[in-house]
């Protein structure tokens, strides 16, 4: 699938310190990105595109350079990115899935001030294609040159944004609004879904078809931005989508996720994030959805997916049969091995065969579990090294008493004596 990026800022940047410059600039995601999981097309070397916003005394249109060359290996791109600055930039790099490899199918598309882009593909487009056509007024079913889905749905916002009853050929001085584009965006992803809510289910059924979209739309006409990020679908994400506002891009903090099947709307330096609410939203702030679709795509980024593989890896284990305590247990086997420094009987199994064991304190269960991690290192480690610890134990439990007088006994091992009431009275004289 693609990949496209959005700058609106109130200064002018230059194209290669957005484009080129960063270490993982667009230009690099084209060819090593970090986050994709498309293994069948790993690269984005079918085209790319710009577009920016000049000097309003040049006029409303934006420039937009495209080539079907791969991003990494366009020296023009390089040249033009170094000298070129715009306070509106879109960049796309495209993978194909519709359509041929060719300049007409680069985005970003443009008709007037209006500048288009897309991540992603319609569901069902060979069953749709033709009554999305049969909807269009005839200039802007002619004016489609190229052969991609992304670009008859731009098309399709066109013809919807002129039922509104604005002209997309002659724009306002200062804009249609952020409200008027995305309005259009919505009635246009309503659309969508209707046709393919209108193929017939024999047709579903025989040809397998996947009517599931997936509409990462941005548009603008030089003075407001719109971005989609959705999926025409309740359990399934959509593709990634992220922005950033107020700070640099290099920190990664700052970026924040766009949530599925959402707008976000940026107006002079304001961004605003509203739901699209349909038949494919859910009300649930706990509503799950599955990213394997997307991950079928190559749309969701790895982050995502080491993080669902880490929960998975360490999530507790639920039964519906209570685990035996098993503190007592252990307790009991190395208390007897203490004691009885000759007897080396192994640790008891945690179940317990007599019946159930006793209850155990807290403080008990924690003492004892860093004992069975303590008795299960001893066990892992050579067997001459544990010779070794248990012969030193033994020497020195096994040497017979010289005196069996009180006065005269050794320390016991396991209760020695730190010093005499004497002692401690002549260096520390404060206590008495």
């Amino acid at each position: 699938m693609c990949r496209f990026l959005v700058y609106k800022g109130s200064d002018e940047i230059l194209l290669s310190k957005l484009i080129l410059d960063p270490t993982h600039s667009i230009l690099t995601q084209s060819f090593d990105s970090r986050l994709r999981l498309d293994m069948r097309r790993p690269h984005n070397g079918d085209g790319f595109g710009i577009g920016y916003y000049t000097e309003p005394k040049l006029g409303p249109e934006p420039c937009i350079f495209t080539s079907t060359t791969p991003a990494w290996n366009c020296v023009n791109l390089q040249r033009i990115a170094s000298k070129t600055a715009s306070h509106l930039i879109f960049a796309h790099v495209r993978a194909t899935t519709e359509g041929s490899l060719s300049d007409d199918n680069c985005h970003p598309f443009c008709h007037g001030s209006l500048m288009w882009m897309h991540n992603g593909g319609l569901g069902g487009w060979k069953h749709i294609k033709r009554p999305l056509g049969q909807r269009l007024a005839d200039k802007w079913y002619l004016g489609v040159q190229g052969g991609t889905d992304s670009e008859w749905a731009f098309a399709l916002y066109l013809d919807t944004l002129e039922r509104m009853g604005y002209n997309p050929t002659c724009p306002p001085k200062t804009g249609f609004g952020p409200s008027v584009l995305r309005q259009a965006m919505l009635k246009t992803i309503t659309q969508i879904n209707d046709f393919i809510a209108d193929i017939p289910d024999s047709v579903l059924e025989k040809e397998h078809v996947d009517t599931r979209s997936l509409l990462n739309f941005a548009i603008t006409d030089g003075h407001s931005v719109v971005c989609t990020r959705y999926v025409s679908s309740r359990t399934d994400e959509a593709a990634s989508l992220y922005y950033s506002s107020g700070t640099t891009w290099e920190d990664k903090k700052s970026w924040v996720t766009v949530p599925t099947n959402s707008t976000l709307t940026i107006h002079k330096q304001t961004v605003m994030v509203h739901p699209i609410i349909d038949e494919y939203y859910s009300h649930n702030p706990y509503h799950r959805r599955s990213s394997q679709f997307a991950q079928d795509k190559g749309l969701v980024t790895n982050e995502k997916a080491a993080l669902t593989g880490t929960k998975s890896a360490v999530a507790p284990i639920v039964s519906t049969r209570p685990v035996p305590n098993i503190s007592s247990n252990i307790h009991d086997s190395l208390t007897n091995n203490l004691t009885n420094p000759m007897h080396t009987s192994p640790v008891s199994s945690p179940a317990n065969e007599n019946g159930p064991s006793k209850p155990s304190t807290p403080l008990s269960d924690l003492r004892n579990i860093s004992l069975l991690s303590l008795a299960s290192q001893t066990s892992s480690k050579p067997q001459q090294l544990g010779n070794t610890k248990k012969k030193r134990k033994s020497l020195s439990f096994i040497e017979p008493p010289q005196d069996t007088s009180p006065s005269q006994a050794p320390d016991s091992p396991l209760q020695r004596t730190f010093g005499t009431p004497a002692k401690i009275a002549q260096y520390f004289p404060e206590i008495n």
